[in-house]
This record gives structure tokens, C-alpha cells and sequence, in this order.
């Protein structure tokens, strides 16, 4: 039976909200997210083992990694949304894809957090995507909890990697944690906040939690305390220089603290929990389109961040993920698709696991709800209960490459065309449709080249649609502005292309092409599209 909204209880929102702290696991692929997503649920409970993609034997497949492809590569290419219980406080993990040409899902996963856990390869520094990334959380003035991963293998100096912290993020680096031995002979940490010194050792190769023991550092043989002592040494020389940590310094994005960890073995992860309950922020009032921040205690509202179709292949499932803005949110409940003004029932709600999920009775602000069957939801949409809300959209990138696609068997083009239609409804890529080419040759845009192939196994696996892909020469598109006068169906070096929300696109083979434009068309006015792929 569907029910209205509940009857709110300000107070019981406000403690719900300060309890929960929703923030992604962000950085360039390979540093670890899916790992340390898998050690904070081995560690908080949620899982009985932790594994990873690439492991030994003893270890499994990475539960965040749904997707075929993910697991077969080791890679992360869907966000993932996990709760976790730790300490009496929820933690909402958002675990955002690792390759760099799925930066556009990443950018709208980091439009739902209140901070980010920014993990660095201690053998590598800062990389690329990492820098964008960091780019994107500075532009939102998200804070910034900075973890430095693989302390277990060889790697760069602690020092090194706290200074170029402070110059690549433009913010203040202090250490809570700090490592006992280099890169590569990980002996324990200095918790700094706890002023404790302890050993680690892993169990079951990281399977489980690792067995932590105080250590005296005064009371050791001088021949095994030389690595503490240093320890103790360095981080005195980091406080002396960067000082304390100052939580409204974090919270206002100026701060970065800082922790050493080795994930695949759980060391400096229960730390890093830690840190996240007492210092990470719990959910604010959200600003709205209009900028007036919805209340916490406000009636029900949020924003679908993300659209996945496809986990369970038996039930063609799709999901839309709501991050809950404010009030209370009850399955079952009415609500409001501010984009269409269609009343939405929440029959069935979900909080998602992997390919796993449980039933999602109560939710409150911080938390991300899946809602099942939402066919009729969209990337961006405001939902919400009795008072309206638009919250601001999330941007767009820009697309740099194009491809046509055409069904191979053209018998399977009813599957074919709703393949491409379910692609484009999550965002997987871009779907641009021309009049030279007509429905049957849709052209595929896209920010990387793996969002092709990731579009192209959807097709041939999801839908029994294979899928041949010919790149074209394109490598920029613009937004026509809807008050262009005289459009032209075609013209030289690009061409005309329209979105099924009644965009319509120009694209091009360079910017020179777009000089050629303006001058042969005064009167179009072309306007860049969402986000640079370079914030």
C-alpha cells in the first residue's frame, strides 16, 4: 500500500543526518578504491572476507566490481554505494569508477558526497586523473581526507609525498597516522591523534583484519627502535611546520589530513575510519537552483546522481540512485519527479551491495536509496515531498569522440534500438542522432575510448544485440543554442546531430572547423556543453 509522506520529526532528522557521512573513494586507477571500499566493509562488519580483483586464491573478486568487464580487468568503471555501520555512525561509500574516460561518472557521483577520501600510490605521487579529480572536488569545496596507499611496497619518500600534497591540492597537509619504516617495510604507524605507536601484521594475506599491538617505542632494544624514532622524528617536523589539525580549516577544503595505509593488508584502515566518524562532515543544508539551502529537517528531497540498468540480467533491473537531501524517506512514500511535476511511487527500494541488496524501509539525509524499476527517472532529477525543490544539474562533459553504431544483425534491431536507449538513459555515453545517417545509425559520443567498449558488451550481452562500432573523424562538439537562426542540415568539416532531450549538437573535426562555422553561419550561436574534461 503506498503511503503519503511521513509526519516529520525535526529532531529525529537532525540526529539521523549527524550520524551519516556519505563520501567517494577517488584517484587514478590502480591506486586501490576497490580495495579500500572492500577493507572499510571487512573492517565496519559488512563483509566476512575482503579480496581483490587481481589477488591470490584465497581471495575473491572484488564485491563492489559487479560488471563482467570490471572483474575480468580489475578495473572500476560503475560507482558502486555501499552503507556501512561503524562506531554507531553510517557511513555511505561511494566508490567512483577508476578509468579515467569514465570521469563524467565520477563527476556526478562527486555532486553527491559531503567529502572524498583521496587515496595516492606511494610508488607513483599524484597522476593525472587524481589531479582532475581534485580539480572537481576544489570547484565544489568538498573536503579532502588524503590517503597515501601501498605503504607496503617500495616507493617514494614520506616527506616528498607530504609536501607535494600541500603543492598539488593548494592545501595544508597534516599527518594523523604516520608510517614506522620506508616505503616497502611497513612496520607499523604513529597514531597521532591517539598519541599511540602500533604494530601491524597481516591476516590471512589481508583477508581479514590485521592484528594490531602497542608498541612502547622508550622501552624497545635501541637496535629495533630506530624506524620508530624516525617515525616520531619526521611527523615532529610536519606538525612544526604545517600544525595542528584544525576542523574548520578541513571542512572549508583548506586542510587535507593526512594518513598512511597498505588497504590489501587492512593497515592504517581502522585508522582511517576513525578519522571519518570524528572529523568527516555529516550532511548540511543543500543548496537548491534558486540558492536557498534546503533545511535537513525539510521535507523529503533529494537528486538522482547516477542510473544503472543491468545487475541482475534475470530481471533487467534498473536503478536509480537518490542521495537523500532532507526529511525522512519512508518505502512506499509519494514523491514528486520536479522535471515532469509526475507523482513517483517508491514501492521498491533497495540499498545496493555489489549484485546484492536488502530492502531500504527508512532512509534519512547522507543516505543513497536505489530505487528499482524508476524507468521514468533521469540523471539529475529533484525529487521530492509536499514543498518543491530544484537542486542544481549536474554538468555534462563534453564528448571528443564519436562513433556510429549499427546492429549486426539487423534482424535484432528492436533489441538494438532499446540497448541504445538504455545506454543513453544511464549516461554510459552520450547518444546523438543525425538525419544523414537516420534511427538506424545512432552516433555514439563519448569523454574515453572504453566507454565504446563497455557500450558495445552491454549491447552484445544485456540485449543479444551485437554491435559493430566505425569511428569517425569528429574529435569536438557544441551546443546550437535554441534561439540560432538559420541551422544548416549539413555544412563543411562537421556536422548536425540532435539529443532525445531536443539538444541540438554540432560537432566537428577541430576548433579550426569551428572558426569556419562562425563565419559561414553569423547566425547560429554555438555554447560549450557542461564540464571541460580537463576540470
Amino acid at each position: 500500500m503506498l503511503t503519503e509522506s511521513p509526519v516529520l520529526d525535526a529532531d529525529a532528522v537532525r540526529r539521523e543526518a549527524g550520524r551519516r557521512r556519505t563520501f567517494a573513494v577517488i584517484s587514478h586507477p590502480d591506486a586501490g578504491k576497490s580495495t579500500l571500499t572492500e577493507a572499510l566493509a571487512l573492517l565496519a562488519s559488512a563483509i566476512q572476507n575482503a579480496g581483490v580483483t587481481h589477488g591470490k586464491s584465497s581471495r575473491h573478486a572484488t564485491v563492489s566490481d559487479w560488471m563482467g568487464i570490471e572483474q575480468d580487468r580489475g578495473i572500476s568503471i560503475s560507482s558502486a554505494a555501499l552503507q556501512l555501520t561503524y562506531r554507531d555512525t553510517i557511513l555511505n561509500v561511494v566508490d567512483t569508477p577508476g578509468h579515467a574516460d569514465f570521469s563524467e561518472d565520477t563527476y556526478r557521483v562527486l555532486a553527491a558526497v559531503d567529502s572524498a577520501v583521496m587515496l595516492i600510490d606511494a610508488a607513483k605521487g599524484f597522476e593525472p586523473q587524481t589531479v582532475k579529480l581534485l580539480a572537481v572536488c576544489k570547484a565544489r569545496n568538498i573536503p579532502i581526507i588524503t590517503v597515501i596507499n601501498k605503504w607496503d611496497r617500495p616507493g617514494l619518500d614520506a616527506l616528498g609525498l607530504i609536501d607535494d600534497v600541500g603543492e598539488r591540492t593548494g592545501m595544508t597537509p597534516v599527518p594523523l597516522t604516520w608510517p614506522a619504516g620506508i616505503a616497502g617495510d611497513f612496520k607499523g604507524l604513529l597514531d597521532l591523534r591517539a598519541e599511540r605507536a602500533i604494530a601491524l601484521e597481516a591476516v590471512e594475506a589481508g583477508a581479514q583484519a590485521a592484528d594490531e599491538t602497542d608498541v612502547d617505542i622508550d622501552a624497545l632494544d635501541p637496535r629495533d627502535a630506530g624506524a620508530w624514532l624516525e617515525a616520531r622524528e619526521e611527523s615532529g617536523l610536519v606538525e612544526a611546520s604545517n600544525g595542528s589539525f584544525d576542523r574548520e580549516e578541513f571542512e572549508a577544503a583548506r586542510q587535507t589530513p593526512v594518513l598512511f595505509a597498505a588497504a590489501a593488508k587492512n593497515f592504517g584502515v581502522s585508522q582511517l575510519l576513525d578519522i571519518l566518524v570524528d572529523v568527516a562532515p555529516s550532511p548540511s543544508p543543500r543548496p537548491s537552483k534558486e540558492d536557498e539551502p534546503r533545511p535537513i529537517e525539510a521535507p523529503l528531497s533529494g537528486f538522482v546522481f547516477k542510473v544503472q540498468a543491468g545487475q541482475d540480467s534475470a530481471h533487467r533491473d534498473h536503478i536509480a540512485y537518490l542521495r537523500i537531501c532532507s526529511g525522512t524517506f519512508e518505502r512506499g512514500m509519494v514523491i514528486t519527479n520536479q522535471r515532469t511535476g509526475k507523482p513517483f511511487a517508491t514501492k521498491y527500494a533497495h540499498r545496493v551491495l555489489g549484485r546484492s541488496r536488502e530492502v531500504v524501509d527508512t532512509a534519512w539525509p547522507g543516505d543513497v536509496v536505489g530505487l528499482v524499476n524508476a524507468t521514468s527517472l533521469r540523471v539529475g532529477d529533484s525529487l521530492f515531498a509536499e514543498q518543491p525543490v530544484q537542486f542544481p544539474d549536474i554538468p555534462r562533459f563534453s564528448p571528443e569522440l564519436f562513433a556510429v553504431a549499427r546492429a549486426k544483425d539487423p534482424g535484432r534491431y528492436k533489441q538494438f534500438r532499446r540497448g541504445i536507449e538504455q545506454l543513453e538513459h544511464e549516461g554510459v555515453v552520450q547518444v546523438l542522432r543525425s538525419d544523414l545517417r537516420g534511427d538506424q545509425a545512432p552516433v555514439l559520443a563519448a569523454v574515453g575510448a572504453l566507454q565504446f567498449e563497455v557500450a558495445a558488451e552491454r549491447l552484445g550481452t544485456e540485449f543479444n544485440a551485437p554491435t559493430s562500432l566505425d569511428h569517425l573523424s569528429y574529435s569536438l562538439a557544441m551546443r546550437v543554442s535554441p534561439e540560432s537562426q538559420g541551422v544548416p542540415e549539413t555544412f563543411r568539416g562537421g556536422e548536425i546531430m540532435f539529443r532525445s532531450d531536443g539538444e541540438i549538437v554540432a560537432v566537428f573535426g577541430d576548433k579550426w572547423k569551428v572558426g569556419h562555422f562562425k563565419k559561414d553561419y553569423p547566425d547560429v550561436v554555438l555554447e560549450a556543453i557542461g564540464a571541460a574534461v580537463d576540470q
